[in-house]
């Protein structure tokens, strides 16, 4: 699922190595850790409407106290209203992910057709987005 250059070459497929070389770094005597890590990836995936061999990815880790689901909700419909614009709907889903607990996946308002359904989201009116 992934795009070797050479045999020791591979493109990246990810941004959370970011994540633990932070975590590594970070000096929690001196406060909280916020970070975000954007950027670029590729997987071998199939390009149709929702889905592209390369892509943006942004992560996101925040280690405190009392940090809330309601936390994590408000900061991903701020980040989707400045990507995509208010114009559109955010909903998040209960979703298992191994790695990450409790999970979310988000999705907002298709583009397309505006929430009514469409052969782009599939008849859903949503499209993943996280």
């Amino acid at each position: 699922d992934t795009f070797y250059i050479t045999k020791e070459i591979l493109m990246r497929t990810q941004t959370s190595p970011m994540q633990a070389r932070t975590l590594e770094k970070h000096d929690f005597s001196q406060g909280p850790l916020k970070m975000i890590s954007p950027g670029v990836v590729y997987r071998r995936d199939t390009d149709d409407p929702t889905h592209s061999h390369q892509f943006h990815q942004v992560e996101g880790l925040v280690i405190d106290k009392h940090v809330t689901m309601a936390d994590l909700k408000g900061t991903l419909q701020v980040l989707a209203h400045e990507l995509f614009g208010d114009k559109f709907d955010v909903r998040l889903r209960p979703s298992y992910f191994p790695f990450t607990e409790p999970s979310v996946e988000a999705d907002i308002t298709c583009f397309n057709c505006g929430g009514k359904g469409c052969n782009v989201c599939k008849n859903t009116g949503w499209i993943e987005v996280l």
